[in-house]
C-alpha cells in the first residue's frame, strides 16, 4: 500500500529539465545519483546535456534515513529506504528512482519496474578496526558496530565472544563514531567506500568466505514507472546484462525465502566462463545455526537457481525454524543486543 508522502524534496539542477532523478540525500546515494547522470549524459548528449544538465537530482527524505536510534529489523526492514521513493515516483514527482538495490524489497508497487543496474561494484563487505586486523581475533567483550542481522550471524558463528551493538548513520557518521571509540570495529559494504574514494580506510577486505554478502550488494538499480515511455528509452540503455541477471537470481533466493531485513540472509551470484554461479545461506541471529546451498548452472536458469536454492533451505532449516526466527526478530531488540541461544532456539 502507497501512503501520502510526508518528506520535503530538494532539486539540484538549472533550468528545465528534461528527466527528474528521486534519490536518498545520504552522499553514497547522491554519488550514485550522479553516477547515473553521468552515463545519461554519455549516451545522450544532445538530449540530456553534455554533463547531464538537463537531468534534475531530486533529494527525497525517506523513513530509513530520519530514524537512526533502532535497527532496521525493529522498525520495519529495508522499504523504509523505498517508500518515499515509490510515493514520490507513482506522483510523477520524479520520473525514476536510483537505489542501492540490497535496500529495494522483493516486492515493488503496481506500475513499477527495476528496468535497469548500472555495472557491478566490488560485492565484497569490509572489515574496519583501528585496533584489530579482524573480527575472529578480536578479544571477549570487545564491541562491533553493525545494524545488519546477516553480519551479526556470521560474526557470532566465528567469534560468539564479542558484542555486537546497532549501528546506524550514513557511512562518514559510522567512521566518525569508530574514530570516536563508540565501538571497537565496524563492517562497510567496499562498493560503497570505493564510490566514495575512501577505500584507504579499510583493514580486511572480507572475502564470500569470511562473510557472504548481503543479496544485491554492490547494484545499483532504476526504478520506472512502467508505462512511462520516455523515461524507459533512457534508462533501458543504462541496464548491465550480467549485473541484473546475477542480481535477479540473488533476489528470486530473497523472494522463495520471503527474507527482508528482519532476516539473517545472503546470497551472491556472479557468472564465469559462461556459468552462473550462486551461493546462498540462511542464519540464526546468534550464528549457532547456518543452512547453506550452492548452485551453478545456464545463465538462462538464473530465476530458477536462485529459486531452487531458496527451496533447499527451506526444507533443511524446515518451517518451524523460519517461524521461530520470525518471532524472535518481532520480539527482541536483535541488532541493539548480542542474541542469546536460548533466545534463538526457543
Amino acid at each position: 500500500k502507497i501512503r501520502p508522502a510526508t518528506s520535503r524534496i530538494s532539486t539540484i539542477m538549472s533550468g528545465e529539465p528534461v528527466i527528474k532523478l528521486g534519490t536518498r540525500g545520504s552522499p553514497l546515494a547522491l554519488a550514485q545519483a550522479y553516477e547515473t547522470r553521468r552515463r545519461l549524459a554519455e549516451l545522450f548528449p544532445e538530449e540530456l546535456g553534455e554533463k547531464g544538465e538537463k537531468v534534475s537530482i531530486n533529494i527525497i527524505n525517506t523513513s530509513g534515513d530520519m530514524e537512526l536510534s533502532k535497527a532496521l529489523s525493529e522498525i520495519g526492514g529495508k522499504g523504509l529506504f523505498t517508500k518515499e521513493l515509490d510515493v514520490a515516483l507513482l506522483k510523477k514527482e520524479v520520473d525514476f528512482c536510483v537505489h542501492s538495490m540490497k535496500d529495494v524489497p522483493t516486492y515493488l508497487p503496481d506500475g513499477t519496474h527495476l528496468e535497469a543496474m548500472l555495472p557491478r561494484e566490488d560485492t565484497r563487505d569490509a572489515f574496519i578496526s583501528p585496533k584489530y586486523q579482524s573480527f575472529e581475533e578480536m578479544p571477549e567483550g570487545t564491541v562491533i558496530g553493525s545494524a545488519s542481522l546477516r553480519r551479526q550471524a556470521q560474526i557470532f558463528a566465528k567469534n560468539p565472544k564479542i558484542k555486537c551493538v546497532n549501528f546506524r548513520g550514513n557511512v562518514q557518521t559510522r567512521l566518525r563514531k569508530l574514530d570516536d571509540e563508540v565501538v571497537d570495529a565496524t563492517l562497510l559494504a567496499l562498493a560503497g567506500l570505493k564510490r566514495m574514494n575512501m577505500a584507504d580506510c579499510v583493514t580486511k577486505v572480507l572475502d564470500w568466505d569470511e562473510m557472504l554478502p548481503a543479496v544485491a550488494q554492490g547494484a545499483i538499480g532504476i526504478q520506472v514507472r512502467s508505462d512511462d515511455d520516455k523515461t524507459l528509452k533512457y534508462i533501458s540503455a543504462l541496464n548491465h546484462k550480467d549485473t541484473k541477471t546475477c542480481v535477479d537470481c540473488e533476489r528470486s533466493f530473497l523472494a522463495t525465502l520471503d527474507g527482508s531485513c528482519k532476516t539473517p540472509i545472503a546470497g551472491q551470484a556472479r557468472i564465469i566462463d559462461g556459468k552462473i554461479h550462486f551461493r546462498g545461506l540462511v542464519a540464526s541471529p546468534d550464528g549457532s545455526k547456518i543452512f547453506r546451498a550452492e548452485r551453478v548452472g545456464d545463465v538462462s536458469d538464473y530465476m530458477k537457481i536462485g529459486k531452487d536454492a531458496g527451496e533447499e533451505i527451506r526444507k533443511e532449516a524446515g518451517e518451524q525454524f523460519f517461524a521461530d526466527l520470525l518471532e524472535y526478530v518481532q520480539d527482541i531488540q536483535a541488532a541493539n543486543t548480542k542474541p542469546t541461544k536460548a533466545a534463538a532456539n526457543k
